[in-house]
C-alpha cells in the first residue's frame, strides 16, 4: 500500500505592487530550503492592511507572470474571487481542504511586525508553518513584535543571514520621483 505523503507547498502572498527580485529569490531559497514541491504567489487585489495599490491588479499580474518565466516551481495564483474572500486564512483554509500538504506560509521579517493584526491569525499559525525572511531595517522590532510569544516551539523558521535588500516600496518611490 502507498502513503499518502504530504506535499510541501510554500505560499507567498501579497500585493506584489510591483513584484521584484526580492520575491524570486525568498521564492527560490524556500523551494531549496525547505525541500518545498512548489511555490505559490498568492497575489490579492490589496492588501487589507495597506492603501490602495500604485499598480491596477492586470499590470502586477504581468508583471508576476514576466518575472516568472522559466521558473517551473514557482506559479502565480489569485483565490480572492474563488474562495469570496480576501483573507490570508480564508485562503489557506481552501488550499487545505482539498489537497494534502503542508503548508509553509512565506513572510519577510517586516510583516512580522503586525501579524496579530492579521484576521486569525492564531488558527493560521496552527494551519501552516511560518516562514520569515530577514528585511534589511526589520528584524530587530520583529523579534520584539507581538506574535514572538505566539511562536515558541511552533513551525516558525527565521532565515536571517538571507537579507532582501528591495521593497516594493523603494521601487514605487523610484517610480514617483522619477530616479
Amino acid at each position: 500500500m502507498v502513503k499518502n505523503k504530504l506535499e510541501n507547498i510554500g505560499i507567498l502572498g501579497g500585493s506584489f505592487d510591483p513584484p521584484h527580485k526580492g520575491h524570486l529569490y525568498v521564492s527560490r531559497k524556500s523551494l531549496k530550503l525547505l525541500k518545498l514541491k512548489k511555490v505559490i504567489w498568492a497575489i490579492t487585489k490589496k492588501n487589507p492592511l495597506k492603501k490602495n495599490p500604485f499598480l491596477s491588479f492586470s499590470i502586477r499580474k504581468k508583471l508576476c507572470r514576466n518575472i516568472l518565466k522559466g521558473h517551473k516551481k514557482i506559479y502565480l495564483k489569485h483565490y480572492e474571487d474563488r474562495i469570496k474572500s480576501k483573507t490570508t486564512i480564508a485562503m489557506i483554509r481552501f488550499l487545505k481542504k482539498d489537497s494534502k500538504c503542508k503548508i509553509f506560509f512565506i513572510i519577510g521579517s517586516d510583516n512580522l511586525i503586525n501579524f496579530h493584526k492579521w484576521k486569525n491569525y492564531k488558527e493560521l499559525l496552527k494551519m501552516s508553518n511560518l516562514v520569515v525572511f530577514s528585511r534589511k531595517g526589520f528584524d530587530t522590532k520583529a523579534k520584539k513584535s507581538v506574535i514572538m510569544k505566539h511562536l515558541k516551539n511552533k513551525n516558525f523558521k527565521f532565515f536571517k543571514n538571507l537579507k532582501i535588500d528591495v521593497s516594493s516600496t523603494q521601487l514605487r518611490n523610484k517610480i514617483i520621483n522619477g530616479s
